[in-house]
Protein backbone atom coordinates (compact mmCIF):
# COMPACT_ATOMS: atom_id res chain seq x y z
CA UNK A 1 0.00 0.00 0.00
CA UNK A 2 1.38 3.54 -1.08
CA UNK A 3 0.69 6.37 1.90
CA UNK A 4 1.69 10.01 1.55
CA UNK A 5 3.76 10.64 4.22
CA UNK A 6 1.77 13.24 5.09
CA UNK A 7 -1.97 11.53 4.82
CA UNK A 8 -4.17 12.77 7.33
CA UNK A 9 -5.90 8.73 7.42
CA UNK A 10 -4.52 4.96 6.31
CA UNK A 11 -6.47 3.04 3.37
CA UNK A 12 -8.86 1.40 6.59
CA UNK A 13 -9.51 5.18 7.91
CA UNK A 14 -10.60 6.28 4.11
CA UNK A 15 -13.34 3.01 3.28
CA UNK A 16 -14.35 4.06 6.90
CA UNK A 17 -15.36 7.53 5.33
CA UNK A 18 -16.40 6.44 2.04
CA UNK A 19 -18.71 4.12 3.84
CA UNK A 20 -20.06 6.32 6.37
CA UNK A 21 -21.37 8.57 3.41
CA UNK A 22 -22.65 5.47 0.85
CA UNK A 23 -24.63 3.93 3.53
CA UNK A 24 -26.52 7.55 3.88
CA UNK A 25 -25.92 7.43 7.67
CA UNK A 26 -23.62 10.64 7.72
CA UNK A 27 -23.97 13.41 6.24
CA UNK A 28 -20.48 14.58 3.68
CA UNK A 29 -19.90 17.78 6.08
CA UNK A 30 -20.07 15.39 9.33
CA UNK A 31 -17.69 12.45 7.61
CA UNK A 32 -15.20 15.20 6.40
CA UNK A 33 -15.22 16.74 10.26
CA UNK A 34 -14.80 13.55 12.17
CA UNK A 35 -12.17 12.57 9.49
CA UNK A 36 -10.22 15.89 9.76
CA UNK A 37 -10.26 16.36 6.05
CA UNK A 38 -12.03 18.89 3.80
CA UNK A 39 -15.01 18.23 2.14
CA UNK A 40 -13.51 18.27 -1.53
CA UNK A 41 -10.78 15.52 -0.35
CA UNK A 42 -14.03 13.53 1.03
CA UNK A 43 -15.59 13.65 -2.72
CA UNK A 44 -11.96 12.93 -4.32
CA UNK A 45 -12.56 9.55 -2.63
CA UNK A 46 -16.15 8.65 -2.88
CA UNK A 47 -15.26 9.30 -7.09
CA UNK A 48 -12.42 7.24 -6.65
CA UNK A 49 -14.02 4.28 -5.21
CA UNK A 50 -16.94 4.75 -7.67
CA UNK A 51 -14.52 4.17 -10.95
CA UNK A 52 -12.01 1.83 -9.06
CA UNK A 53 -13.22 0.29 -5.79
CA UNK A 54 -10.98 0.18 -2.69
CA UNK A 55 -7.62 0.60 -5.17
CA UNK A 56 -8.70 3.94 -5.53
CA UNK A 57 -8.23 5.62 -2.53
CA UNK A 58 -4.69 4.66 -2.17
CA UNK A 59 -2.48 7.91 -2.59
CA UNK A 60 -1.25 7.60 -6.77
CA UNK A 61 1.93 8.71 -7.25
CA UNK A 62 3.10 12.39 -8.03
CA UNK A 63 4.39 11.95 -11.29
CA UNK A 64 2.80 12.44 -14.79
CA UNK A 65 1.55 9.68 -16.89
CA UNK A 66 2.49 11.59 -19.98
CA UNK A 67 5.91 13.13 -20.41
CA UNK A 68 6.35 14.20 -24.06
CA UNK A 69 9.82 15.59 -22.65
CA UNK A 70 11.53 12.77 -20.95
CA UNK A 71 14.73 11.46 -22.55
CA UNK A 72 14.26 8.71 -24.91
CA UNK A 73 16.20 5.47 -23.23
CA UNK A 74 18.26 4.68 -25.67
CA UNK A 75 19.59 8.57 -24.95
CA UNK A 76 20.04 7.11 -21.66
CA UNK A 77 21.80 4.32 -22.22
CA UNK A 78 24.13 6.40 -24.44
CA UNK A 79 24.77 8.52 -21.57
CA UNK A 80 25.24 5.88 -19.33
CA UNK A 81 27.54 4.01 -21.83
CA UNK A 82 29.74 7.40 -22.37
CA UNK A 83 29.85 7.55 -18.48
CA UNK A 84 31.59 4.61 -17.65
CA UNK A 85 34.13 5.89 -19.65
CA UNK A 86 34.81 7.90 -17.04
CA UNK A 87 33.38 10.97 -18.71
CA UNK A 88 32.37 13.47 -17.16
CA UNK A 89 28.41 15.22 -17.28
CA UNK A 90 29.60 18.65 -18.90
CA UNK A 91 31.60 16.37 -21.59
CA UNK A 92 28.76 14.40 -22.23
CA UNK A 93 26.32 17.24 -22.46
CA UNK A 94 28.55 18.71 -25.25
CA UNK A 95 28.87 15.20 -27.07
CA UNK A 96 24.84 15.14 -27.22
CA UNK A 97 24.36 18.64 -27.32
CA UNK A 98 22.08 18.47 -24.64
CA UNK A 99 21.57 21.28 -20.93
CA UNK A 100 23.67 20.07 -18.63
CA UNK A 101 21.27 19.70 -15.82
CA UNK A 102 19.27 17.24 -17.84
CA UNK A 103 22.52 14.86 -18.72
CA UNK A 104 23.14 15.44 -14.87
CA UNK A 105 19.56 14.56 -13.90
CA UNK A 106 19.84 11.36 -15.93
CA UNK A 107 22.63 9.98 -14.32
CA UNK A 108 21.67 10.37 -10.59
CA UNK A 109 18.39 8.74 -11.47
CA UNK A 110 20.67 5.87 -13.19
CA UNK A 111 23.13 5.71 -10.02
CA UNK A 112 26.10 7.40 -12.03
CA UNK A 113 26.06 10.48 -10.66
CA UNK A 114 29.54 10.31 -8.44
CA UNK A 115 32.76 8.73 -9.65
CA UNK A 116 32.95 6.41 -7.41
CA UNK A 117 29.69 4.67 -8.79
CA UNK A 118 32.01 3.65 -11.55
CA UNK A 119 34.80 1.35 -10.57
CA UNK A 120 33.83 -1.92 -8.88
CA UNK A 121 33.04 -2.77 -5.64
CA UNK A 122 35.49 -4.16 -3.42
CA UNK A 123 35.36 -7.57 -2.04
CA UNK A 124 34.96 -7.51 1.75
CA UNK A 125 38.06 -7.64 3.13
CA UNK A 126 36.64 -11.33 5.92
CA UNK A 127 38.86 -13.16 7.27
CA UNK A 128 38.24 -15.90 9.82
CA UNK A 129 40.77 -18.42 12.40
CA UNK A 130 40.58 -21.54 11.79
CA UNK A 131 40.03 -22.95 15.36
CA UNK A 132 38.93 -21.15 18.73
CA UNK A 133 42.16 -19.66 20.73
CA UNK A 134 44.03 -18.98 17.35
CA UNK A 135 43.20 -15.40 18.41
CA UNK A 136 42.14 -13.74 20.88
CA UNK A 137 41.61 -9.93 20.62
CA UNK A 138 41.87 -7.47 23.49
CA UNK A 139 40.25 -3.95 23.80
CA UNK A 140 39.37 -1.35 26.39
CA UNK A 141 36.28 0.91 26.28
CA UNK A 142 36.41 3.97 28.17
CA UNK A 143 33.12 5.56 29.36
CA UNK A 144 32.52 8.69 31.61
CA UNK A 145 30.18 7.81 34.28
CA UNK A 146 26.58 9.89 34.82
CA UNK A 147 25.41 10.73 37.85
CA UNK A 148 22.52 12.66 36.35
CA UNK A 149 20.62 11.35 34.00
CA UNK A 150 19.98 13.31 31.19
CA UNK A 151 16.72 14.49 29.61
CA UNK A 152 15.82 11.92 27.54
CA UNK A 153 15.73 9.83 30.95
CA UNK A 154 14.26 12.65 33.27
CA UNK A 155 12.09 14.51 31.05
CA UNK A 156 13.81 17.79 32.08
CA UNK A 157 14.97 19.52 29.93
CA UNK A 158 16.07 22.96 32.35
CA UNK A 159 18.00 20.72 34.37
CA UNK A 160 22.08 21.29 34.17
CA UNK A 161 24.08 19.60 31.57
CA UNK A 162 26.90 19.22 33.77
CA UNK A 163 26.14 15.55 34.86
CA UNK A 164 29.68 14.18 35.15
CA UNK A 165 30.09 16.87 38.05
CA UNK A 166 30.08 15.09 41.48
CA UNK A 167 29.16 17.67 44.60
CA UNK A 168 29.23 17.62 48.73
CA UNK A 169 26.04 17.90 50.55
CA UNK A 170 26.84 21.58 50.56
CA UNK A 171 26.59 22.12 47.07
CA UNK A 172 30.97 22.40 46.29
CA UNK A 173 32.05 21.14 43.34
CA UNK A 174 34.59 17.89 44.91
CA UNK A 175 35.59 16.76 40.93
CA UNK A 176 34.27 14.69 38.19
CA UNK A 177 32.90 11.43 38.33
CA UNK A 178 35.56 9.62 36.44
CA UNK A 179 35.72 7.43 33.76
CA UNK A 180 35.02 3.11 33.82
CA UNK A 181 37.23 1.08 31.28
CA UNK A 182 35.30 -1.90 30.01
CA UNK A 183 37.99 -4.78 29.26
CA UNK A 184 37.13 -7.02 26.75
CA UNK A 185 38.35 -9.99 25.38
CA UNK A 186 37.38 -12.00 22.18
CA UNK A 187 38.09 -14.88 20.48
CA UNK A 188 37.90 -14.55 16.87
CA UNK A 189 37.02 -18.00 15.29
CA UNK A 190 34.05 -18.38 18.03
CA UNK A 191 33.60 -15.18 18.89
CA UNK A 192 33.25 -16.20 22.83
CA UNK A 193 34.01 -13.44 24.68
CA UNK A 194 34.96 -11.83 28.42
CA UNK A 195 34.49 -9.00 29.82
CA UNK A 196 35.41 -7.17 32.51
CA UNK A 197 34.35 -3.23 34.21
CA UNK A 198 37.53 -2.02 35.86
CA UNK A 199 38.57 1.35 37.36
CA UNK A 200 40.98 1.60 35.17
CA UNK A 201 43.13 0.96 32.43
CA UNK A 202 46.70 0.62 33.59
CA UNK A 203 49.07 -2.48 33.18
CA UNK A 204 48.79 -3.77 36.24
CA UNK A 205 45.03 -4.28 35.62
CA UNK A 206 45.64 -5.20 31.69
CA UNK A 207 47.52 -7.95 32.82
CA UNK A 208 45.10 -9.47 35.79
CA UNK A 209 42.61 -8.69 33.11
CA UNK A 210 44.34 -11.08 30.83
CA UNK A 211 44.67 -13.55 33.54
CA UNK A 212 41.26 -14.06 34.53
CA UNK A 213 40.48 -14.00 30.50
CA UNK A 214 42.82 -16.98 29.68
CA UNK A 215 41.23 -18.86 32.88
CA UNK A 216 37.71 -18.02 31.30
CA UNK A 217 38.30 -19.26 27.87
CA UNK A 218 40.13 -22.33 29.35
CA UNK A 219 37.12 -23.35 31.38
CA UNK A 220 35.53 -23.73 27.85
CA UNK A 221 38.34 -25.95 26.31
CA UNK A 222 39.74 -22.94 24.61
CA UNK A 223 43.69 -22.83 24.84
CA UNK A 224 44.89 -19.85 23.70
CA UNK A 225 47.68 -19.05 21.31
CA UNK A 226 48.01 -15.07 20.77
CA UNK A 227 46.53 -12.24 21.31
CA UNK A 228 45.88 -9.29 19.43
CA UNK A 229 45.32 -5.57 20.74
CA UNK A 230 45.73 -1.85 20.38
CA UNK A 231 46.32 -0.99 24.18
Amino acid sequence: MQVHARAPLSLIGRRRVVERVRAKTWSLTAAAEAAGVSERTVYRWLARFRDFGAVGLVDRPPVARRQPRKTPPDRVAAICALRRLHLSAAEIAEVFSMPLSTVSAVLRREGLGKRSRLAPVEPANRYERRSPGELIHIDIKKLGRIVVPGHAVTGNRRQRADRTRIRSPSGRKLGTAGWEFVHVAIDDYSRLAYAEVLPDEKAASAVAFLRRALAFFARYGVRVERVMTDG
